[in-house]
């Protein structure tokens, strides 16, 4: 208590069920967790970021055909499998009813206050409604002029005649990274995001040199303490424009630590 720090550990037991929790897609954006209310949302939301999870994987892995990507972007569960996995069962009775309160609001809370935007059709079956198919899109992250390649950068000094190209090498050694790898670690960086040519440039031209300047102050360990604090410090709007999060991170850190070694 001297130094008011608490030690959390996680015994051995529980370590193989964390990691196949990673393995299999179904890690959540904390942030947008702590947006939603209802647990029709919650558990919905754990599901469409299950599925979504995959759709990204798998567009930028390979190993599944065109037509099973988009099934994991727009996924089809029956009326019986979504009464069952949110314990309605016995609730709601009449579709109407049902649909209110396990669809359409919980979508409302979930498009309002996460990455995510759902639509839905309804599948019918004779008279009744058999199934429904949701349409997974995300919010696009906001584009910022910061993260761009500008005339002073190195790089682009070295080539003036073709920016184009000169992101690509950037972005190029930004996918090789340690530091990408630590990001996507924490869930600050998702594999969409890292197609964004701009965005991986901006990351190696403008944030990447920073944690080289930690990484000589603390060591490799030390990016991954301040990589650790950010995510569980990350507000839902930083979503949006997640290079600038990043770099004012970053820069509202490093002179804390410069003093603290003076």
């Amino acid at each position: 208590d001297y130094h008011d720090e608490v030690t959390i550990r996680f015994s051995p037991e529980i370590m193989p069920y964390l990691i196949n929790l990673k393995k299999n897609f179904t890690q959540h954006a904390l942030s947008d967790l702590a947006e939603l209310n209802s647990k029709y949302s919650i558990i919905l939301y754990r599901w469409l970021s299950m599925n979504y999870n995959q759709y990204e994987h798998y567009s930028v892995k390979g190993g599944r055909r065109e037509e099973q990507v988009e099934a994991y972007r727009n996924p089809s569960i029956s009326i019986r499998e979504l009464r069952e996995m949110t314990d309605t069962i016995n609730d709601y009775k009449r579709f109407t009813h049902f649909e209110t309160r396990v669809l359409k609001e919980p979508l409302e809370e979930i498009n309002e206050h996460t990455s995510f935007n759902v639509s839905y059709d309804k599948i019918k079956k004779g008279r009744s409604i058999d199934s429904i198919v949701f349409h997974i899109t995300k919010k696009p992250v906001a584009r910022n002029d910061f993260y761009k390649l500008e005339e002073e950068d190195p790089i682009y000094l070295q080539d003036k005649a073709n920016k184009e190209q000169a992101e690509e090498l950037l972005a190029g050694k930004a996918l090789k990274s340690k530091y990408t790898k630590l990001l996507l670690d924490n869930m600050l960086l998702s594999p969409y995001e890292m197609t964004d040519t701009s965005l991986m440039a901006g990351l190696q031209a403008h944030v990447y040199p920073l944690y080289d300047e930690l990484k000589a102050l603390r060591g490799l360990n030390g990016v991954k303490d301040h990589l650790s604090y950010v995510r569980a410090k990350q507000e839902a709007y930083s979503k949006r424009n997640i290079a600038k999060y990043l770099k004012k991170a970053i820069e509202q850190y490093l002179p804390t630590v410069k003093r603290q070694d003076l």
